[in-house]
Formats: structure tokens, C-alpha cells, sequence
């Protein structure tokens, strides 16, 4: 009974974020972490396969190697903080994206809520109205979902590249926000990247296409306008992003 306080108090503990290191890596479990109790209490652990893929990160895999070593109600104890701890990454708005063989994480709360503070702001900048970059015509829509991968690598590349540069404005707050937008795709852009190395990411003629089309829409503008419109429109692929199957 004596562990009843301690587990009250860490229901209602409201978990810290600071410090938290949720960069994926490649780790290798050893083979015999999973003991005897944790099978007795009915655990079953992630399959080793899904431990080797990004989005499992060193505290994760730390505080799973040490529960292992547990009994009784010590091991309980554990388990619920490791369950309360891997819910971490969803509370703080990352998401993980699976396109495919490539696995990578995302802020996208973080990302919504920059582009939800600027958003009438950068398309009230907008005086082509009739005209989409991403929607038109139809650019995202019915992607493959072999393709996805490939089509969200140009999109960040693109955006890093063409649109964020040139999307500066007179209002300081504004900036400050297309600035955070613009370092969360540089982080995707790189992993997405990784996957592309590793052959994860592989392109075929429909994503060409309708990436060759996105880029017919963008720089049939001027550079400024097709960057504000292309900004402007940030919340169609992320809708796109968190559709996809």
C-alpha cells in the first residue's frame, strides 16, 4: 500500500518538457532487456524493429531498460510513468509521420499556431486571389501514397529555398514568426533528406508532375507574390501532412 501516495502524486504531476531529448536516433536494444517480470506482468514491449526506427529517442529507451529490472508494484510504478512519459512528444504537439519506409517527427502544433498568429496578415498581402500554388490544379490531391514521401521532400526543400527568404516584412512580430516556421522545415527538410540518402524517399513521374506544376504556379508570379501566396497557403499542406493514411 505504500506505493498508493507515490502513484497519486504522479497522476497528478504535471510533466515537465524542459530537457526533454525527443531527436530520433538508431539504437539497438540488447536482447535480454526485456525480463522475466516484465512478461509476468503482462507487458508486452514495442517489437524491435519499431525501437530501431526514429521517434524512439535515448530517454525513451532509458527509462524502458529501467523498468526491466523491476518487480511488483516498483515495476507498475514505472511502467505508468514510462506510459505517461511517451505521451510527452504527443502533448507538446509533435506528431510522427510515417510516408512510406520514412519515419520523422514534426511540430506541428508549434507550426499551426505561428502561422494561425499570421495568417490574415499574410494573405491580406496577397492581391491575387484567383490563383493557388498548392491547389491548383488539384496539386495534392490523390499523391500515391508511395509518393507521399517524395512530394513532401520537394515541398520542404521548396519552402526552405524559395519561400520563407523572401516573405520578410515591415511588422518585426511577423518576422519573428515566418522565422520559427521557417527553422521547424529546415528541421523536417533535413530528415526528410536522410530518408531521400537512404533510398526511403523514392520518386516517381506522378510526384514529378505534380511538383513540376507547384513550381509552374509559383514562378508564374513575381518573387514576392508567389512567396506570400505560397506562405499564405502553409495550412493546405499541413492539412494534406495529417490526412494522408
Amino acid at each position: 500500500m505504500a506505493v498508493m501516495p507515490a502513484l497519486r502524486q504522479a497522476a497528478w504531476a504535471k510533466p515537465s518538457l524542459a530537457g526533454l531529448d525527443s531527436s530520433p536516433m538508431h539504437v539497438k536494444i540488447p536482447a535480454d532487456a526485456i525480463t522475466p517480470a516484465l512478461k509476468n506482468e503482462g507487458f508486452q514491449p514495442p517489437p524491435a524493429s519499431s525501437l530501431n526506427q526514429p521517434g524512439w529517442c535515448p530517454r525513451q529507451l532509458a527509462v524502458f531498460a529501467s523498468c526491466s529490472s523491476m518487480k511488483g508494484s516498483y515495476l507498475f510504478l514505472c511502467l505508468f510513468s514510462m506510459s505517461c512519459w511517451l505521451n510527452v512528444m504527443l502533448v507538446a504537439g509533435n506528431r510522427i509521420f510515417h510516408f512510406g519506409p520514412c519515419r520523422f517527427s514534426m511540430s506541428v502544433t508549434e507550426i499551426r499556431s505561428g502561422f494561425t498568429a499570421i495568417k490574415a496578415n499574410i494573405q491580406a498581402r496577397d492581391p491575387i486571389r484567383t490563383l493557388s500554388i498548392l491547389s491548383y490544379p488539384h496539386s495534392l490531391h490523390k499523391v500515391k501514397s508511395s509518393e507521399r514521401c517524395c512530394i513532401t521532400h520537394h515541398l520542404f526543400n521548396f519552402y526552405v529555398d524559395k519561400v520563407f527568404k523572401h516573405c520578410k516584412t515591415e511588422d518585426s512580430h511577423v518576422n519573428r514568426k515566418i522565422s520559427s516556421i521557417a527553422n521547424s522545415f529546415l528541421s523536417v527538410k533535413r530528415k526528410l533528406g536522410h530518408c531521400h540518402e537512404q533510398n526511403k524517399c523514392l520518386c516517381g513521374q506522378e510526384s514529378t508532375e505534380k511538383f513540376d506544376q507547384i513550381l509552374a504556379n509559383y514562378e508564374g508570379l513575381n518573387v514576392t507574390s508567389a512567396a506570400i501566396k505560397s506562405l499564405g497557403e502553409l495550412d493546405i499542406l499541413l492539412d494534406w501532412m495529417e490526412k494522408a493514411p
